[in-house]
């Protein structure tokens, strides 16, 4: 008889363990789903281009430009033909890490075998990713940066 009573009792301790286990993990699934899953960052495209020739530079300045800079942030595609300058820069841009993946990409002609073509990417204010060709007559170079974390 005694033993008919422990395995009862047994039985209901071990089904109130079950029971606080079940409630403690519906509490804990529902505070998860609360939390946000995407997070805003500031982002920041650059392109520019660094001219390295030959010493002493020559009496005509070289031929230098941009053709053309596109920028995809997302499924969004932005084409910039002919800016001016040696350096191109979208400015801070705010975007959600749902748009999943940010790029762009340069073609310039660069005068000298040393000059630099470079396309960056800034996350936070920090250099996220960089490409650098370097070359002379058309180049073009690019890079992306994705938000989905492997």
């Amino acid at each position: 008889m005694k033993q008919f009573y422990k395995s009862k009792s047994l039985l209901k301790l071990s089904f109130l363990f079950a029971v606080l286990f079940s409630v403690i993990s519906v509490l804990n699934s529902c505070k998860d789903d609360d939390e946000d899953e995407f997070t805003d960052h500031i982002i920041q495209l650059e392109a520019k281009i660094n001219i390295k020739g030959p010493t002493p530079p020559p009496t005509t300045p070289p031929t230098v430009n941009f053709k053309a800079v596109v920028t995809q942030i997302g499924t969004s595609p932005q084409t910039t033909f002919n800016p001016t300058g040696l350096v191109w820069s979208s400015g801070d841009q705010f975007v959600s890490s749902s748009q999943s993946q940010v790029s762009i990409a340069a073609n310039a002609v660069l005068p000298y075998a040393d000059s630099e073509l470079i396309v960056n990417i800034y996350v936070d204010g920090e250099l996220a990713k960089t490409e650098k060709v370097i070359g002379s007559g058309e180049k073009n170079a690019s890079t992306y940066y994705s938000f989905l974390e492997l």
